[in-house]
């Protein structure tokens, strides 16, 4: 068992806001042991920089984790040769060129139509009526799951992420992933051979991918490509509202959206962990560990490590985010981070501020989630 220092938390209050715990495990025990969700943490950031590309030391395959169990081994949970053959089979769907010349120009007509419904209305919940719809179908277009409404991905999505943070074994959480990973198949069914050309299902079908393959790493696409965006274009949104000096910058052109996005992802990591099992009998940062233990990288942690980030709590615009790694670190860097940045910064942030003026808080918002993190409602007014 790990030798490493034992860090107890209330699993709520982490869930609720986890920064405390891991600025205090930052700082006390950087590698500690937490039995509430029986594994060991990595909190500083220089560590999960260089650890999370030490596949031979923590490995990426679980064959008994819970995003193995219940959506199935996806390249995220493969390494080396494996990894890399399934990561070249879905690229030429979210390469950079990809995502200039045929996703960004269905997200800018999907934020369009979204915020001509939205506009004459001056009130709106931004998360559920801006942030999800136009998260979900950028994600129909990229997987090709035109079958399936924005709602439907969100549902399959959330359920897929609760399932695999379910480390407290609730049945009824488990039970709700099973029913969004079963919708997930039904559309693909539905969809093989009648996806459109660019999309994931179709790139991985001419690849000639094994149908158990295709259904994997789509449910990987859905499990982060919804959350993640929905979250940041909702949770940037309220940043720059409860912000309103470094929204007046942003606004007035002397502070670019990439920065807001970059800024944003460093502060809230919507996704803010990553999963290993340790492959060998290994001393780590002067821990011991042993085959088949859990190890967690906190990328939420490793983005407000104060060797890098001066005031690392702090919402700064004007900070160099560069060294943050919201997309992780090493080989297994999201595949999905080119559409996910041109999404937020390129569109849904600017569209959104440009199309309802006065565009303010109405409400109070609340933030969950510890292994992702996003708002669970943006109450917003503006005038019509």
């Amino acid at each position: 068992m790990s030798t490493a220092p034992v860090f107890e938390i209330d699993h709520a209050r982490f869930a609720a806001d986890p920064y405390p715990d891991l600025k205090a495990m930052q700082e006390r025990a950087p590698v500690a042991f937490v039995p509430q969700l029986n594994a060991t943490l990595f909190t500083r950031r220089d560590h999960i920089f260089e650890y999370e590309k030490r596949i031979d030391l923590f490995s990426s395959t679980q064959p008994g984790g819970l995003m193995t169990v219940l959506m199935g081994e996806n390249m995220m949970r493969r390494d080396g040769e494996p990894h890399l053959s399934e990561r070249r089979q879905i690229f030429p769907a979210l390469s950079p060129r990809t995502v200039r010349d045929v996703w960004t120009a269905a997200f800018e007509a999907d934020a369009a139509r979204i915020l001509s419904a939205l506009a004459p209305r001056g009130r709106a919940e931004l998360c559920r009526d801006y942030a999800m719809p136009l998260s979900g179908d950028a994600l129909r277009a990229i997987t090709g799951l035109l079958s399936m409404t924005a709602e439907q991905l969100d549902f399959s999505s959330q359920a897929m992420i609760d399932g695999c943070a379910n480390y407290v074994g609730d049945p009824a959480v488990e039970a709700r992933c099973h029913e969004g990973t079963a919708l997930i198949d039904a559309h693909i069914d539905r969809m093989a051979g009648a996806a459109p050309s660019h999309s994931i299902l179709a790139v991985l079908q001419e690849a000639g991918a094994a149908t158990e393959r295709i259904r994997a790493n789509i449910k990987l696409t859905i499990s982060g490509g919804q959350n993640e965006p929905r979250d940041a274009i909702a949770g940037a949104a309220w940043a720059l509202l409860t912000h309103p000096d470094q929204l007046a910058k942003v606004m007035g052109g002397e502070i670019g959206w990439d920065q807001v996005f970059a800024e944003y992802v460093r502060w809230m990591s919507p996704i803010g962990m990553s999963p290993r099992r340790v492959a060998e009998p290994c001393v780590v940062e002067g821990v011991r560990f042993e085959p088949g233990e859990r190890v967690f990288f906190m990328f939420g942690a490793a983005n407000r490590d104060p060797a890098h980030f001066e005031e690392p709590e702090r919402f700064d615009l004007t900070r160099d985010a560069s060294a943050h790694i919201a997309f992780g670190a090493g080989p297994h860097f999201c595949a999905g981070a080119w559409a996910s940045k041109a999404l937020v910064a390129g569109v849904a942030l600017p569209r959104l501020f440009a199309a309802l003026p006065g565009l303010r808080l109405a409400g109070e918002t609340r933030f969950h989630g510890w292994a992702f993190r996003g708002p669970l409602s943006l109450p917003v007014a503006w005038e019509a």
